[in-house]
């Protein structure tokens, strides 16, 4: 009986609203007289006009972001998994989605669908979101960043390190001499130009070195720390050197970037001597579960997009505000875990591929269209081994590590990857790079970080059997030491 008067009750109540709904809008268009109120016409076509209203929908801005999102993750993450398949890090297959979706594949083959898909005027709002993801990466980033293993292994680490950035700089600048005249943008000067392509050859990916040595079971081993403490090293060391570079290419001259570097080494000071020593308290308060707690989240995100905001101010890119905002965060290993947790789905996962479809229709490898350039491709991806793989593991061999020990630390810094692909980024943005070297450069980033994989495996082939020994002789070096401790 219930469940009969609700129903009545119900069509009482809609059926009776309704019809003075219609008599209200039949009253109210009395009201227009005089009004020159203009009707849209149908075409008399209902299906035409529900396809023209479908068509006029899905090109509106926030319909076209949508559904590039749509298509990137779907790709992305496709690419992704059939490189984990094959033994290779997910953001190589991510970065080639992002060439596949370019003018490289899709703008070649299928250019309708890709104008329809990534139409010039929507690229603005594709790189600015992009932009915000690359942000919170690199947040991400100076949180995992762990100074305490910097501090217990800093003398190895600064040698192999620094010797894995000067090496690579060197040779890059030295590059540099013999493609300055051909490559170079119109009104690039030399020490730019020079500068940039020596900071795009010392760069190492930390996150991706980082996965591949998790991903191998490394991350407990002796030399799983050292190379993840090098590439630590090397990241922030990378990211000081290209916060002076863009100084450098923004003024124009090395006196003209002073005041920019000045400003620049006063807020690392700042970030590390106040802000650090500041959030540590505020960390400390911190309780998981607290009313409050959504207020101590607000109070870090401010900090991140000040960071990131003075260091833009500044004239050394947000990037470098938002490594920085990462490193000084309390140290607390929870909150940290927690931190990045909330941040890295939303930054890896749904942001962060953008990135990559900026990148790659930004990548013209049709551009490379005679053999002088892809020798001068060939030529940039050698020099770019010899420094990196060359000066690592030299350096490694020379601290005292095992030849096997130190091609590993080569191989895993000669990795690139993303960060990579972040520096060539702010290159082209400032007009150093131009459209072909844009895209050499890409394919030096893909091959190197392809190439981890199988040379790790072959060195693990080659030194099977002495690696047992090195392992059983640093384990014995570790008892010796705790034995003396006590």
């Amino acid at each position: 009986m219930k469940k009969i008067k609700n129903i009545l009750f119900y069509i009482a109540i809609i059926g009776g609203f309704s019809l003075v709904i219609y008599w209200i809008l039949t009253v109210g268009r009395n009201l227009e007289a005089g009004r020159s109120i203009v009707t849209n016409i149908a075409s008399g076509n209902a299906f035409q006009d529900s396809m023209s209203s479908f068509v006029s929908n899905l090109q509106h801005p926030a319909g076209i972001l949508l559904l590039q999102v749509t298509t990137i993750i779907i790709v992305a993450r496709l690419l992704g998994w059939v490189f984990r398949k094959i033994g290779q890090p997910s953001v190589l297959g991510e970065i080639l989605a992002g060439i596949i979706l370019g003018p490289s594949l899709l703008g070649l083959y299928l250019p309708d669908v890709s104008s329809f898909i990534f139409p010039v005027q929507s690229i603005g709002n594709l790189q600015i979101l992009s932009q915000i993801g690359l942000v919170l990466f690199m947040f991400v980033i100076g949180m995992e960043l762990n100074l305490d293993v910097l501090k217990n292994k800093v003398h190895e680490a600064v040698v192999i390190s620094h010797a894995s950035i000067i090496l690579p700089f060197a040779a890059g600048m030295g590059l540099a001499y013999f493609i300055y005249s051909e490559f170079a943008p119109d009104g690039i000067s030399f020490l730019s130009f020079s500068l940039f392509l020596g900071i795009s050859m010392s760069i190492t990916a930390f996150p991706v070195l980082a996965r591949i040595i998790q991903e191998r079971g490394m991350q407990k081993t002796r030399l799983g720390a050292i190379a993840i403490t090098c590439a630590a090293a090397d990241d922030i060391t990378a990211w000081c050197l290209l916060a002076a570079v863009i100084a450098v290419v923004k003024a124009g001259s090395l006196v003209s970037s002073i005041y920019t570097i000045l400003l620049a080494v006063t807020y690392v000071i700042v970030m590390i001597k106040v802000a650090r020593p500041l959030l540590k308290r505020i960390g400390e308060s911190y309780k998981e579960g607290d009313e409050g707690s959504k207020s101590y989240i607000a109070i870090f995100f401010l900090v991140l997009l000040a960071s990131s905001f003075v260091t833009e101010t500044i004239g050394i890119h947000a990037l470098f505000g938002a490594f920085m905002a990462g490193v000084v965060m309390p140290d607390k290993e929870k909150f940290r875990q927690m931190f990045i947790n909330k941040l890295e789905d939303i930054a890896l996962v749904l942001l962060l591929p953008l990135f990559f479809v900026v990148t790659g229709l930004r990548t013209e490898i049709g551009l490379l269209n005679n053999v002088g350039l892809w020798e001068v491709t060939g030529l940039i991806i050698l020099v770019a081994i010899f420094g990196k793989f060359i000066g690592s593991a030299a350096a490694a061999k020379f601290t005292g590590q095992s030849w096997k020990d130190s091609l590993t630390i080569g191989t895993l810094m000669n990795t690139r990857g993303l960060m990579e692909l972040v520096v060539l980024n702010i290159g082209y943005d400032l007009g150093v790079l131009n459209a072909e070297m844009f895209s050499m450069m890409v394919i030096m980033a893909l091959v190197t970080t392809f190439m981890t994989g199988p040379l790790l495996n072959l060195i693990q082939k080659v030194f099977k059997h002495s690696g047992a020994e090195t392992e059983t002789r640093y384990k014995k070096e570790a008892d010796v030491v705790s034995a003396l401790k006590k």
